[in-house]
Protein backbone atom coordinates (compact mmCIF):
# COMPACT_ATOMS: atom_id res chain seq x y z
CA UNK A 1 0.00 0.00 0.00
CA UNK A 2 1.47 3.79 -1.03
CA UNK A 3 0.51 6.98 -0.09
CA UNK A 4 -1.50 8.85 -2.92
CA UNK A 5 0.46 11.93 -1.92
CA UNK A 6 3.57 10.05 -2.88
CA UNK A 7 3.05 9.10 -6.71
CA UNK A 8 6.23 11.40 -7.74
CA UNK A 9 8.77 10.78 -4.90
CA UNK A 10 11.85 8.64 -6.36
CA UNK A 11 12.29 6.22 -3.71
CA UNK A 12 8.69 5.05 -3.59
CA UNK A 13 8.68 5.16 -7.48
CA UNK A 14 11.69 2.87 -7.55
CA UNK A 15 9.90 0.53 -4.79
CA UNK A 16 6.63 0.28 -7.27
CA UNK A 17 9.04 -0.69 -10.01
CA UNK A 18 10.30 -3.69 -8.25
CA UNK A 19 6.66 -4.38 -6.78
CA UNK A 20 5.69 -4.52 -10.40
CA UNK A 21 8.60 -6.74 -11.50
CA UNK A 22 7.78 -9.36 -9.10
CA UNK A 23 3.80 -8.83 -9.68
CA UNK A 24 3.27 -7.64 -5.91
CA UNK A 25 -0.27 -5.52 -6.10
CA UNK A 26 -0.19 -2.18 -5.01
CA UNK A 27 -3.05 -0.11 -3.48
CA UNK A 28 -2.84 3.69 -3.09
CA UNK A 29 -4.71 5.08 -0.23
CA UNK A 30 -4.95 8.65 1.12
CA UNK A 31 -2.34 9.75 3.75
CA UNK A 32 -5.22 9.93 6.44
CA UNK A 33 -6.33 5.72 5.65
CA UNK A 34 -1.86 4.86 5.56
CA UNK A 35 -1.55 6.18 8.83
CA UNK A 36 -4.62 4.10 10.25
CA UNK A 37 -3.55 1.17 9.04
CA UNK A 38 -0.07 1.45 9.64
CA UNK A 39 -0.20 1.86 13.56
CA UNK A 40 2.55 3.82 13.13
CA UNK A 41 3.91 7.36 12.24
CA UNK A 42 6.98 6.70 10.26
CA UNK A 43 5.81 4.63 7.94
CA UNK A 44 7.33 7.27 5.04
CA UNK A 45 4.34 6.68 2.68
CA UNK A 46 4.89 3.04 1.63
CA UNK A 47 3.70 -0.15 3.84
CA UNK A 48 3.48 -4.32 2.89
CA UNK A 49 1.32 -6.74 3.91
CA UNK A 50 3.41 -9.59 5.12
CA UNK A 51 2.34 -13.76 6.69
CA UNK A 52 3.43 -13.19 10.21
CA UNK A 53 6.70 -14.32 11.79
CA UNK A 54 6.36 -18.05 12.37
CA UNK A 55 7.99 -18.83 15.78
CA UNK A 56 10.31 -21.87 15.62
CA UNK A 57 10.48 -24.83 18.40
CA UNK A 58 13.93 -23.38 20.94
CA UNK A 59 14.93 -27.21 20.56
CA UNK A 60 15.73 -26.18 16.78
CA UNK A 61 18.13 -23.30 18.17
CA UNK A 62 20.40 -25.36 20.25
CA UNK A 63 21.31 -27.51 17.73
CA UNK A 64 24.30 -25.99 15.29
CA UNK A 65 23.02 -24.30 11.85
CA UNK A 66 24.95 -24.92 8.85
CA UNK A 67 27.56 -26.26 10.47
CA UNK A 68 27.74 -23.18 12.82
CA UNK A 69 27.81 -23.62 16.77
CA UNK A 70 24.58 -21.57 18.23
CA UNK A 71 25.00 -18.29 18.96
CA UNK A 72 21.79 -16.93 20.51
CA UNK A 73 20.82 -14.23 22.04
CA UNK A 74 18.00 -13.74 24.81
CA UNK A 75 16.12 -10.72 25.97
CA UNK A 76 14.76 -10.55 29.47
CA UNK A 77 11.74 -8.67 30.02
CA UNK A 78 12.69 -6.03 27.66
CA UNK A 79 9.70 -4.03 27.15
CA UNK A 80 11.00 -1.25 24.14
CA UNK A 81 10.08 -2.16 20.72
CA UNK A 82 12.51 0.23 19.50
CA UNK A 83 15.08 -1.80 21.47
CA UNK A 84 13.70 -4.93 20.56
CA UNK A 85 14.01 -4.31 17.10
CA UNK A 86 17.52 -2.47 17.14
CA UNK A 87 19.01 -5.71 19.10
CA UNK A 88 17.69 -8.17 16.24
CA UNK A 89 19.46 -5.93 13.80
CA UNK A 90 22.83 -6.08 15.49
CA UNK A 91 22.43 -10.30 16.22
CA UNK A 92 21.34 -10.40 12.56
CA UNK A 93 24.89 -8.18 11.38
CA UNK A 94 26.80 -10.18 13.39
CA UNK A 95 26.03 -13.76 12.63
CA UNK A 96 23.66 -14.85 15.79
CA UNK A 97 21.82 -17.94 14.99
CA UNK A 98 18.74 -17.36 16.87
CA UNK A 99 16.47 -14.65 19.18
CA UNK A 100 15.11 -16.53 22.95
CA UNK A 101 11.95 -13.95 23.57
CA UNK A 102 9.68 -14.38 26.84
CA UNK A 103 6.04 -14.74 25.93
CA UNK A 104 5.06 -12.61 28.58
CA UNK A 105 5.73 -9.38 30.57
CA UNK A 106 7.83 -8.24 27.07
CA UNK A 107 7.42 -6.38 24.04
CA UNK A 108 6.48 -8.61 20.83
CA UNK A 109 7.09 -8.22 17.44
CA UNK A 110 5.02 -4.59 17.49
CA UNK A 111 5.36 -2.83 13.79
CA UNK A 112 7.97 0.00 15.44
CA UNK A 113 10.28 -3.38 16.75
CA UNK A 114 10.09 -4.95 12.94
CA UNK A 115 10.73 -1.17 11.48
CA UNK A 116 13.33 -0.88 13.71
CA UNK A 117 15.07 -4.42 13.01
CA UNK A 118 15.27 -3.46 9.10
CA UNK A 119 15.06 -6.30 7.75
CA UNK A 120 16.61 -8.64 10.29
CA UNK A 121 13.15 -10.21 11.55
CA UNK A 122 12.93 -11.95 7.69
CA UNK A 123 16.94 -13.47 8.55
CA UNK A 124 16.69 -14.72 12.37
CA UNK A 125 14.84 -17.73 13.22
CA UNK A 126 12.88 -16.85 16.58
CA UNK A 127 11.82 -18.71 19.29
CA UNK A 128 9.07 -17.54 22.41
CA UNK A 129 9.37 -19.33 25.66
CA UNK A 130 7.25 -19.68 28.84
CA UNK A 131 9.90 -18.81 30.73
CA UNK A 132 13.79 -17.63 29.78
CA UNK A 133 15.04 -20.10 33.29
CA UNK A 134 13.45 -23.13 32.14
CA UNK A 135 15.23 -22.37 28.48
CA UNK A 136 18.62 -22.04 30.07
CA UNK A 137 18.43 -24.90 31.76
CA UNK A 138 17.11 -26.74 28.14
CA UNK A 139 20.27 -24.99 26.86
CA UNK A 140 22.47 -25.80 29.83
CA UNK A 141 21.30 -29.66 28.87
CA UNK A 142 22.24 -29.31 25.26
CA UNK A 143 25.71 -27.90 25.69
CA UNK A 144 25.15 -24.35 25.04
CA UNK A 145 26.69 -21.57 27.74
CA UNK A 146 24.57 -18.98 29.38
CA UNK A 147 26.01 -15.30 29.94
CA UNK A 148 24.70 -12.77 31.16
CA UNK A 149 24.81 -8.68 30.72
CA UNK A 150 24.51 -6.90 34.34
CA UNK A 151 26.38 -3.27 35.04
CA UNK A 152 27.34 -4.43 38.91
CA UNK A 153 29.45 -7.61 37.45
CA UNK A 154 32.67 -7.95 38.41
CA UNK A 155 33.92 -9.54 34.99
CA UNK A 156 34.43 -8.29 31.93
CA UNK A 157 32.68 -8.57 28.90
CA UNK A 158 36.12 -8.54 27.17
CA UNK A 159 36.77 -11.32 29.27
CA UNK A 160 34.35 -13.88 28.48
CA UNK A 161 35.48 -17.10 28.77
CA UNK A 162 32.82 -19.35 26.42
CA UNK A 163 32.58 -16.38 23.10
CA UNK A 164 33.51 -19.01 21.05
CA UNK A 165 31.35 -21.92 22.12
CA UNK A 166 27.53 -22.20 22.19
CA UNK A 167 26.47 -19.81 23.62
CA UNK A 168 23.63 -17.84 24.93
CA UNK A 169 24.18 -13.99 25.85
CA UNK A 170 20.99 -12.75 27.85
CA UNK A 171 19.92 -9.01 28.00
CA UNK A 172 17.96 -7.51 30.92
CA UNK A 173 15.29 -5.43 30.72
CA UNK A 174 15.95 -1.32 30.50
CA UNK A 175 16.01 -0.34 34.16
CA UNK A 176 16.31 -3.31 36.16
CA UNK A 177 18.62 -5.57 33.84
CA UNK A 178 18.63 -9.07 34.36
CA UNK A 179 15.71 -10.46 36.80
CA UNK A 180 17.51 -12.78 40.01
CA UNK A 181 16.14 -16.23 38.56
CA UNK A 182 17.93 -15.54 35.48
CA UNK A 183 21.16 -13.57 36.57
CA UNK A 184 21.55 -17.06 38.68
CA UNK A 185 20.84 -19.44 36.37
CA UNK A 186 24.01 -17.88 33.91
CA UNK A 187 27.21 -19.55 33.36
CA UNK A 188 28.96 -16.57 33.66
CA UNK A 189 27.84 -12.50 33.83
CA UNK A 190 29.76 -10.21 32.31
CA UNK A 191 30.14 -5.95 32.58
CA UNK A 192 30.93 -3.30 29.71
CA UNK A 193 33.80 -1.52 31.59
CA UNK A 194 32.52 2.12 31.37
CA UNK A 195 34.92 5.29 33.04
CA UNK A 196 32.27 8.17 32.17
CA UNK A 197 29.78 9.41 34.96
CA UNK A 198 26.60 7.88 32.60
CA UNK A 199 25.07 5.33 34.36
CA UNK A 200 25.61 2.80 31.77
CA UNK A 201 24.20 2.08 28.27
CA UNK A 202 20.57 1.46 26.87
CA UNK A 203 19.95 -2.18 26.17
CA UNK A 204 20.73 -2.17 22.70
CA UNK A 205 24.07 -0.26 22.84
CA UNK A 206 24.99 -2.86 25.14
CA UNK A 207 23.98 -5.71 22.98
CA UNK A 208 26.18 -4.42 20.35
CA UNK A 209 29.01 -4.53 22.35
CA UNK A 210 28.71 -7.47 23.60
CA UNK A 211 27.68 -9.46 20.85
CA UNK A 212 30.55 -8.00 18.85
CA UNK A 213 32.61 -9.21 21.34
CA UNK A 214 31.30 -12.74 20.60
CA UNK A 215 31.85 -12.33 16.83
CA UNK A 216 35.42 -11.29 17.51
CA UNK A 217 36.43 -13.88 19.30
CA UNK A 218 34.83 -16.04 16.57
CA UNK A 219 36.41 -14.69 14.09
CA UNK A 220 39.82 -14.80 16.16
CA UNK A 221 39.64 -19.32 16.66
CA UNK A 222 37.97 -19.95 12.81
CA UNK A 223 41.78 -18.12 11.89
CA UNK A 224 44.01 -19.59 14.66
CA UNK A 225 42.36 -23.22 13.41
CA UNK A 226 45.02 -25.31 11.61
CA UNK A 227 44.52 -25.49 7.99
CA UNK A 228 43.63 -29.30 6.61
Amino acid sequence: MMSEDAHDHPVLAEIRDLANEARVEIRWLTARRLDERALTDAHQGVMATADEVTPVELEQLLRPSSGRPPFLVALDGVTDPGNLGAVLRTAEVVGATGIVLPRHRAVRLTPAAVKAAAGAVEHLPITLVGGLPAAMTLAAQAGVWTVGLDGEARHSVFDMTVADQPVMVVLGAEGRGLSHLVKQRCDQVVAIPQIGQTESLNVAAAAAVALYEVHRRRIDRSDEAPSP
